[in-house]
């Protein structure tokens, strides 16, 4: 099968970038003395997840517990659920779970509820205090003077045992920002560890610190505080790359491992010359998310075996349905024509479909499910 058998729209892999982004995150987790632990929410598939863990990833990463469920029942037996856990339905689902599951608290109230659930399965849940260590979205901020005090109010429950602290430093998605805030993030977060070591509830070597996003993961520097390190990092989107990774400078366009592969279906040309094409792909493939300084809705690809872009065609617009397209001056779009997009955010894109085809230049290599999607619970 080739990609000219396919229909549009649909999800094209790269093996050979999608390769060389799992060996490039797996060296640096393992000069930085770092377990990796990747996010599956970017690709939510159980071969793709193998293909991490036989690179080295010590467990897995997901938000939800739907998503856990699925890959627990293909095998995967060490996973985080990176989300702080409300619900005795959500709770008892884990519980039942034939894996190790952990998960996040940030209030008393999700950790009592999560104490009444496991004490009276008569087993235990391993759970992680999630920090804000500056994002300002869910977590108790890293410089709580009561943080320590909830931490001890935690481990003290019956049912749990606090493992770890874990934030997410999704302020790193900032142009010219990533750095930055991996120093501000590694270094509050061993803050905490350092106070709750202090405090009798953490234990250097048996105490996680984990910390994620793509922008920081890329760039990360290990080091210590006392006897703490971070121990885990947990990047997702690194696995495909986009458009949003793109413009951030974290990687080249040549790393993209992701494209959407549709079809023009109409094409006009404006009085002032201007030639107006439309896609097969619209917001319900490639999603409206705008990449940073761009203001674009994807990349348009001139050669899909070089990765170069289009020089003029810009993708300006979407509809539910449409890509809206222009090339000033006309082009040499033909309806008809098949058109490589590299996606402003690949893991709300893999969210859209059921399944992608893993691609070698232009041979189908295979066929992959998307087997979390739609676990939004």
């Amino acid at each position: 099968m080739t990609i000219d058998d396919l229909d549009t729209p649909c999800l094209l892999i790269e093996e050979r970038r999608l390769s060389e982004n799992l060996g490039r995150m797996q060296r640096r987790a393992r000069v930085e003395g770092l377990a990796l632990r990747p996010h599956t929410k970017t690709h939510k598939m159980v071969a793709l997840a193998s293909m991490q863990r036989s690179c080295g990833a010590q467990g897995i990463t997901v938000a939800k517990a739907g998503e856990a469920a699925v890959f627990a029942r293909e095998g995967f037996d060490d996973i985080c659920i990176a989300y702080t856990v409300v619900g005795r339905d959500k709770l008892e689902r884990i519980a039942g779970l034939p894996a190790s599951v952990s998960f996040c608290v940030d209030s008393l109230e999700a950790a009592q509820q999560a104490s009444a659930v496991f004490s009276g399965r008569q087993c235990e849940a391993q759970v992680l205090l999630e920090v804000d260590s500056g994002y300002g979205r869910c977590g108790r901020r890293w410089d709580d003077p009561l943080l320590v005090r909830f931490a001890q109010a935690v481990a003290d429950l019956p049912g749990l045992v606090l493992t770890g602290i874990l934030t997410h430093e999704g302020n790193a998605y900032q142009p010219g920002q990533a750095r930055h805030v991996m120093v501000e993030t590694r270094d509050r977060m061993l803050d905490v560890a350092v106070r709750l070591g202090s405090a009798g509830v953490a234990t250097p070597g048996k105490f996680t610190v984990s910390v994620g996003s793509t922008p920081s993961a890329c760039c990360f520097r290990n080091t210590h505080r006392g006897d703490f390190r971070i121990t885990e990092i947990r990047p997702g989107n690194y696995v495909f790359n986009d458009m949003i990774q793109v413009n951030l400078g974290v990687c080249t366009l040549q790393a993209c491992a992701l494209t959407v592969l549709t079809t023009v279906i109409s094409r006009h040309r404006d009085p002032d010359g201007t030639e107006r094409f439309f896609l097969d792909a619209g917001r319900k493939v490639l999603t409206s998310d705008l990449a940073p300084l761009s203001g674009m809705y994807g990349k348009l690809l001139y050669s899909s075996s070089r990765m170069v872009p289009h020089p003029h065609a810009r993708l300006i617009s979407l509809s539910e349905e449409h890509g809206w397209g222009v090339v000033p001056g006309g082009g040499t779009f033909a309806v008809g024509d098949r058109v490589r997009v590299v996606p402003n955010h690949a893991c709300v894109t893999v969210n859209t479909q059921d399944e992608v085809y893993v691609v070698d230049g232009d041979h189908v290599k295979a066929v992959w499910r998307v087997d979390a999607r739609g676990c939004v619970q």
